[in-house]
Protein backbone atom coordinates (compact mmCIF):
# COMPACT_ATOMS: atom_id res chain seq x y z
CA UNK A 1 0.00 0.00 0.00
CA UNK A 2 2.94 2.66 1.03
CA UNK A 3 4.55 2.02 -2.53
CA UNK A 4 1.58 2.71 -4.36
CA UNK A 5 1.06 6.15 -2.34
CA UNK A 6 4.75 6.46 -3.35
CA UNK A 7 4.36 5.71 -6.95
CA UNK A 8 1.36 7.97 -7.20
CA UNK A 9 3.17 11.02 -5.57
CA UNK A 10 6.06 10.21 -7.79
CA UNK A 11 4.01 10.28 -10.67
CA UNK A 12 2.00 13.19 -9.64
CA UNK A 13 5.71 14.77 -9.79
CA UNK A 14 6.59 13.72 -12.94
CA UNK A 15 3.41 15.37 -14.26
CA UNK A 16 3.44 18.88 -12.87
CA UNK A 17 7.80 18.93 -14.16
CA UNK A 18 6.00 17.87 -17.60
CA UNK A 19 3.50 20.57 -17.15
CA UNK A 20 5.73 23.03 -16.29
CA UNK A 21 7.98 22.33 -19.20
CA UNK A 22 5.72 22.96 -21.61
CA UNK A 23 4.14 26.01 -20.22
CA UNK A 24 7.55 27.76 -18.82
CA UNK A 25 9.28 28.39 -22.24
CA UNK A 26 6.11 29.64 -23.71
CA UNK A 27 5.90 32.38 -20.30
CA UNK A 28 9.44 33.06 -19.78
CA UNK A 29 11.54 32.90 -23.07
CA UNK A 30 9.92 36.05 -24.40
CA UNK A 31 9.29 37.84 -20.92
CA UNK A 32 5.45 37.80 -21.66
CA UNK A 33 4.22 37.73 -18.09
CA UNK A 34 6.17 37.38 -15.01
CA UNK A 35 5.97 34.70 -13.40
CA UNK A 36 3.33 34.13 -10.92
CA UNK A 37 5.08 34.53 -7.62
CA UNK A 38 6.73 37.71 -9.07
CA UNK A 39 3.25 38.99 -9.49
CA UNK A 40 2.39 38.14 -6.19
CA UNK A 41 5.41 39.54 -4.77
CA UNK A 42 6.77 36.39 -3.34
CA UNK A 43 10.33 35.17 -3.77
CA UNK A 44 11.06 32.90 -6.85
CA UNK A 45 13.13 30.02 -6.53
CA UNK A 46 16.67 29.83 -7.98
CA UNK A 47 16.40 29.26 -11.45
CA UNK A 48 12.78 29.87 -12.40
CA UNK A 49 13.14 33.18 -14.16
CA UNK A 50 15.24 31.00 -17.11
CA UNK A 51 14.13 28.90 -19.55
CA UNK A 52 13.83 25.31 -19.50
CA UNK A 53 16.49 23.77 -21.34
CA UNK A 54 15.69 21.23 -24.10
CA UNK A 55 17.71 18.57 -22.04
CA UNK A 56 15.96 19.72 -19.08
CA UNK A 57 12.54 18.88 -21.22
CA UNK A 58 14.28 15.51 -22.16
CA UNK A 59 14.81 14.37 -18.78
CA UNK A 60 10.90 15.78 -17.50
CA UNK A 61 9.51 13.37 -20.46
CA UNK A 62 11.66 10.37 -19.65
CA UNK A 63 9.87 10.81 -16.49
CA UNK A 64 6.36 11.29 -17.40
CA UNK A 65 7.16 8.15 -19.65
CA UNK A 66 8.18 6.21 -16.95
CA UNK A 67 5.02 6.85 -14.63
CA UNK A 68 2.99 6.23 -17.86
CA UNK A 69 4.12 2.94 -18.70
CA UNK A 70 3.55 1.63 -15.20
CA UNK A 71 -0.18 2.14 -16.19
CA UNK A 72 0.27 1.10 -19.49
CA UNK A 73 1.76 -1.65 -18.97
CA UNK A 74 0.14 -2.41 -15.62
CA UNK A 75 3.32 -3.93 -13.81
CA UNK A 76 3.68 -5.75 -10.57
CA UNK A 77 5.47 -5.28 -7.63
CA UNK A 78 8.50 -7.18 -8.71
CA UNK A 79 8.46 -6.42 -12.49
CA UNK A 80 8.48 -2.67 -11.22
CA UNK A 81 11.87 -1.66 -10.12
CA UNK A 82 13.79 -4.16 -13.06
CA UNK A 83 11.60 -2.27 -15.46
CA UNK A 84 12.47 1.54 -13.92
CA UNK A 85 16.13 0.01 -14.22
CA UNK A 86 16.36 -0.84 -17.17
CA UNK A 87 14.06 1.15 -19.22
CA UNK A 88 16.26 4.42 -17.92
CA UNK A 89 19.26 2.59 -19.20
CA UNK A 90 17.57 2.07 -22.48
CA UNK A 91 16.42 5.84 -22.51
CA UNK A 92 20.20 7.30 -21.44
CA UNK A 93 21.55 4.74 -24.19
CA UNK A 94 19.08 6.27 -26.74
CA UNK A 95 19.87 10.40 -25.90
CA UNK A 96 23.61 9.27 -25.99
CA UNK A 97 23.58 7.87 -29.13
CA UNK A 98 21.84 11.30 -30.23
CA UNK A 99 23.66 13.31 -29.02
CA UNK A 100 27.25 11.55 -30.56
CA UNK A 101 25.07 11.43 -33.83
CA UNK A 102 24.25 15.36 -33.64
CA UNK A 103 28.17 16.13 -32.64
CA UNK A 104 29.49 14.01 -35.83
CA UNK A 105 27.00 15.90 -37.76
CA UNK A 106 27.83 19.03 -37.10
CA UNK A 107 31.60 18.39 -37.11
CA UNK A 108 30.03 17.12 -40.88
CA UNK A 109 28.47 20.38 -41.54
CA UNK A 110 31.77 22.59 -40.61
CA UNK A 111 33.77 20.95 -42.92
CA UNK A 112 31.29 21.28 -45.73
CA UNK A 113 30.75 25.27 -44.97
CA UNK A 114 34.61 25.95 -44.67
CA UNK A 115 34.55 29.41 -44.75
CA UNK A 116 37.89 28.95 -47.44
CA UNK A 117 35.84 26.87 -49.55
CA UNK A 118 38.21 24.12 -49.32
CA UNK A 119 37.10 20.16 -49.28
CA UNK A 120 39.46 17.96 -47.54
CA UNK A 121 37.79 14.62 -48.69
CA UNK A 122 39.74 12.23 -45.96
CA UNK A 123 38.16 14.71 -43.19
CA UNK A 124 34.85 13.97 -45.05
CA UNK A 125 35.27 10.73 -45.44
CA UNK A 126 36.13 10.03 -41.96
CA UNK A 127 32.92 11.79 -40.58
CA UNK A 128 30.57 9.36 -42.64
CA UNK A 129 32.61 6.12 -41.59
CA UNK A 130 31.93 7.55 -37.59
CA UNK A 131 28.15 7.82 -38.60
CA UNK A 132 28.10 4.25 -39.96
CA UNK A 133 29.79 2.76 -37.19
CA UNK A 134 27.89 5.04 -34.79
CA UNK A 135 25.02 3.94 -36.45
CA UNK A 136 25.51 0.11 -36.22
CA UNK A 137 27.13 0.48 -32.72
CA UNK A 138 23.82 2.38 -31.26
CA UNK A 139 21.59 -0.36 -32.91
CA UNK A 140 23.56 -2.93 -31.13
CA UNK A 141 23.31 -0.95 -27.69
CA UNK A 142 19.35 -0.34 -27.76
CA UNK A 143 19.27 -3.97 -29.05
CA UNK A 144 20.73 -5.14 -26.06
CA UNK A 145 18.65 -2.75 -23.53
CA UNK A 146 15.60 -3.49 -25.28
CA UNK A 147 16.09 -7.59 -24.64
CA UNK A 148 17.34 -6.89 -21.44
CA UNK A 149 14.11 -4.60 -20.61
CA UNK A 150 12.00 -7.63 -22.32
CA UNK A 151 12.80 -9.96 -19.85
CA UNK A 152 10.92 -7.99 -17.37
CA UNK A 153 7.59 -7.93 -19.45
CA UNK A 154 5.12 -10.70 -20.66
CA UNK A 155 4.30 -10.90 -24.11
CA UNK A 156 1.09 -9.09 -23.79
CA UNK A 157 3.47 -5.97 -22.11
CA UNK A 158 6.13 -6.08 -24.90
CA UNK A 159 3.22 -5.57 -27.33
CA UNK A 160 1.94 -3.04 -25.37
CA UNK A 161 5.18 -1.47 -24.55
CA UNK A 162 6.20 -1.10 -28.22
CA UNK A 163 3.06 0.77 -29.03
CA UNK A 164 3.12 2.65 -26.17
CA UNK A 165 6.58 4.26 -27.04
CA UNK A 166 5.01 4.94 -30.26
CA UNK A 167 2.68 7.07 -29.32
CA UNK A 168 4.88 8.60 -26.74
CA UNK A 169 7.38 9.67 -29.56
CA UNK A 170 4.50 11.41 -31.04
CA UNK A 171 3.26 13.00 -28.36
CA UNK A 172 7.10 14.28 -28.09
CA UNK A 173 6.90 15.99 -31.65
CA UNK A 174 3.86 17.84 -30.91
CA UNK A 175 4.87 18.50 -27.65
CA UNK A 176 7.97 20.81 -29.42
CA UNK A 177 5.83 21.66 -32.38
CA UNK A 178 3.62 23.27 -29.97
CA UNK A 179 5.79 25.09 -27.93
CA UNK A 180 7.72 26.29 -31.06
CA UNK A 181 4.54 27.84 -32.23
CA UNK A 182 3.98 29.25 -28.89
CA UNK A 183 7.46 31.12 -28.16
CA UNK A 184 7.53 32.74 -32.33
CA UNK A 185 6.85 36.42 -31.97
CA UNK A 186 2.66 36.47 -32.83
CA UNK A 187 3.82 38.16 -36.86
CA UNK A 188 4.92 35.07 -37.93
CA UNK A 189 2.24 32.76 -36.58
Amino acid sequence: MKSDSKRQMSRAVAIAALAIAIVSPTLFAQGRTAPRGERQGLPLPPGADRPVTPGEIQQMFDAYVVMQAQDVLKLNENQYPRFITRLRNLQQIRRRGENQRMMVLNQLRRLLNDPEGRFDEAMVKERLKMLEDLRVNVAADVKQAQDSLDEVLDLRQQARFRVFEEEMERRKVELVMRTRQANRPARDR
